[in-house]
């Protein structure tokens, strides 16, 4: 079993993490049955957020009875100290704990620091000191706020999508988190759905010693990947090389990653798919995205309004407006 150690904050656990956004999407039951055969498969690291609706419910109910054997990582998107109070106890009310492992500022537009006006990293001191959390997170989609977060001396732990898609600047973030003795918990290594060799992604992570990568799980069958990666970890070779040197060619730079924070589209628009959309139907089944449904959903982008909401909001600079007309332009030659 490979095990990761989350820099300072001492952590060591099996180097598959559970991202539970995915379960949000399932029944209540459905999520106990995957979070229970997770841990007793060896997977001990749980991340979710207070954003993800019903996600820290789940995890509350299906592994309250393990509470002292896995560690909980969740989130708040609080801009002020009384909301971050709020989320903190509902989060710990619904995971059914008294304590959160790390707790996580999620994708702040600026790194929160003590005297910064908004009282955030102060209250996140007030909760270390009584004991409801025991070690400070960042997430972020910004590469910058990232760095900054690590550098700053503040943060324990760092959250950020990384694969085998990142840029040097990001592979750099890895490093200095290394070097600082900062947690790297790498989300989205599947960059939303896009790559679908998880054993190429699995193998690329398992090159740097220092990340956590959390894998979003949704179904059982997506589960079992990752629990026979635990007692038969894929190792880089050339056929792995040769999937990777693809989809970088394939997808890099200018492509929507999936992050969601686009949304809500006053048109009403997916756009966290429909952006993508000719990129999934050359990757995935096309009777999934070619159904009456897929198309209507697709046709709502010509009722696009051109506020620039999304565009504005994108972490990753793209115009999101542009990539919605060519992958409309373009699913429409697939029909």
């Amino acid at each position: 079993m490979h095990l990761v150690t989350l820099g300072k904050t001492g952590i060591t656990v099996n180097k598959n993490g559970f991202g539970a956004l995915p379960i949000q999407r399932v029944s209540k039951e459905d999520a106990a049955v995957i979070l229970k055969k997770a841990f007793q498969n060896g997977i001990d690291f749980y991340d979710t957020a207070r954003a993800y609706t019903d996600s820290e419910e789940k995890i509350g109910y299906a592994l309250s009875d393990v509470r002292d054997k896995i560690y909980l990582a969740t989130k708040t998107m609080a801009t002020n100290a009384d909301k971050f109070r709020e989320d903190l106890k509902l989060s710990l009310e619904l995971l059914k704990t008294d304590y959160i492992d790390i707790y996580q500022f999620h994708n702040p537009k600026t790194c929160p620091k003590p005297g910064d006006g908004s009282g955030l990293y102060e209250a996140m001191l007030e909760a270390k000191e009584k004991g409801l959390i025991r070690h400070i997170g960042l997430t972020n989609h910004r590469v910058e706020v990232a760095v900054e977060a690590a550098e700053s001396g503040l943060y324990e732990t760092v959250q950020y999508p990384f694969g085998y898609l990142a840029s040097e600047k990001e592979i750099g973030l890895v490093r200095l988190c290394r070097e600082r003795s900062v947690g790297f918990i790498a989300m989205k290594a599947l960059a939303g759905g896009l790559l679908t060799n998880s054993a190429a992604a699995y193998a690329y992570l398992a090159q740097y010693d220092n990340v956590l990568p959390i894998w979003g799980i949704q179904k059982e069958k997506e589960l079992d990947e990752f629990i026979f990666y635990i007692t038969s970890p894929p190792v880089m070779n050339e056929e792995y090389r040769t999937i990777i040197n693809s989809d970088r060619q394939a997808l890099l730079d200018d492509y929507c990653r999936g992050c969601g924070y686009c949304l809500p589209c006053p048109a009403d628009i997916e756009i966290p798919l429909a952006a993508r959309m000719t990129l999934l139907l050359k990757r995935a089944p096309h009777v999934t995205f070619l159904s009456p449904e897929w198309k209507e959903k697709m046709r709502k982008i010509e009722n696009c309004i051109h506020c620039d909401h999304c565009k504005d909001h994108c972490p990753y600079g793209l115009d999101t407006p542009r990539l919605l007309a060519e992958n409309w332009a373009a699913y429409q030659e697939f029909l």
